[in-house]
């Protein structure tokens, strides 16, 4: 139980770091989150800065995560459809701990 409101803890500290120093040219929104496997579905949203590569900006959001002590990694990455500005980000995420 305690590992699972970790989990949830560190996911949305995470969102909001991420969208407070991203936005607005990108931000972040938790689709889900499966706690068994430690499986985190975020869609980001915005005009991005293209010549960076919209997909470092989804990455960031690990970076993110490990700063907050959690080893996480991008092991998906989509586009979604036709709107070129969204994308989906699928993350595993393990040993999450409090703060370092």
């Amino acid at each position: 139980m305690e590992k699972n409101r970790l989990l949830h803890e560190v996911v949305f500290s995470a969102l909001e770091a991420y969208n407070k120093t991203r936005s607005p040219e990108a931000t972040a929104r938790l689709v889900s989150i499966s706690e068994e496997d430690g499986i985190v579905v975020v869609e980001f949203e915005g005009s991005f800065c293209l010549t960076c590569g919209v997909r470092d900006w989804v990455e960031d959001y690990a970076y993110i995560l490990r700063s907050m002590g959690c080893e996480a990694r991008l092991i998906e990455y989509r586009e979604t459809g036709d709107n070129e500005f969204k994308r989906l980000g699928i993350f595993k995420l393990d040993l999450c701990r409090q703060g370092d």
